[in-house]
């Protein structure tokens, strides 16, 4: 799939922004997404003393991505959005798809040669009402005792995910409305493609061998056309019906 335009989300252009910060010898302090509660939560307290921290403020050597980007690279963090981090593992597995999520990922990361060319400033693009949207954020994350509150790589110095977390909570408005939701629409917003849900109760529960085998071969015709799968579980109380399993197939646009 060809971007064919780009909108400026908040009409904030990053590589004018970027260009302003360099030029004033500052870090990049995003107004319309400060660092305040009011970023973190709309109807919750926060659950302790939270600090907004740099990742220079975290590790000595912070890198966008560390040994390359992977999809075993995502722990969540103290907010219901499994969703999110799910459909952050599927987009690691393309690069075609990730690139276009993370512009530019090569300019944007830090280059310990030319530290004075790092202005604390990132953007990403999603996939919003038929066109990309670019979201641009600062470097600041919620942490508390010093370690980072959200989502969050298994190395201590890389940091696309949670920058990539906060640039989807600027367009959602905070990080609580993150506390929810579906990782088809996930996957839509990084992809611009399509989804659609498979629901394997009914199969769980027959003893149909053709239609156990007619869902296994639109699997693998979405998996050999390069369609992104995943599945997730209702978990349910006791007192409820047994949990149901889904299994999400999203199939990338050309």
């Amino acid at each position: 799939m060809m971007v064919v335009s780009v909108k400026l989300y908040k009409d904030q252009q990053y590589s004018a922004l970027k260009k302003d910060c360099l030029q004033h010898h500052r870090l990049f302090e995003d107004a319309y997404f400060p660092a305040t509660t009011e970023s973190l939560f709309y109807s919750k307290s926060p659950p302790g003393l939270i600090e907004w921290r740099r990742p220079q403020e975290l590790c000595e050597s912070p890198r966008l991505f560390v040994n390359g980007i992977s999809s075993h690279d995502l722990n969540q963090g103290q907010l219901g959005n499994c969703w999110f981090v799910a459909a952050c593992s599927c987009l690691a597995l393309r690069d075609g798809l990730w690139q276009k999520v993370i512009p530019d990922w090569k300019k944007q990361d830090w280059n310990p040669k030319k530290p004075n060319d790092y202005a604390g400033i990132f953007h990403f693009r999603f996939w919003r009402f038929g066109e990309w949207i670019d979201v641009v954020v600062d470097d600041r994350l919620p942490t508390m005792n010093k370690k980072l509150l959200f989502c969050h790589s298994s190395s201590k110095e890389e940091f696309w995910s949670a920058l990539l977390e906060k640039a989807y909570a600027k367009l959602a408005g905070c990080y609580e409305a993150l506390d929810g939701g579906n990782t088809g629409d996930a996957i839509v917003d990084f992809t611009g493609s399509v989804a659609e849900n498979i629901d394997l109760h009914e199969v769980k529960n027959t003893k149909d061998s053709v239609q156990r085998h007619k869902l296994f071969e639109k699997l693998l015709k979405v998996h050999n056309r390069g369609g992104l799968i995943s599945c997730s579980i209702h978990v349910c109380l006791p007192i409820l019906p047994l949990p149901m399993n889904k299994w999400t197939h999203y199939p990338t646009a050309e």
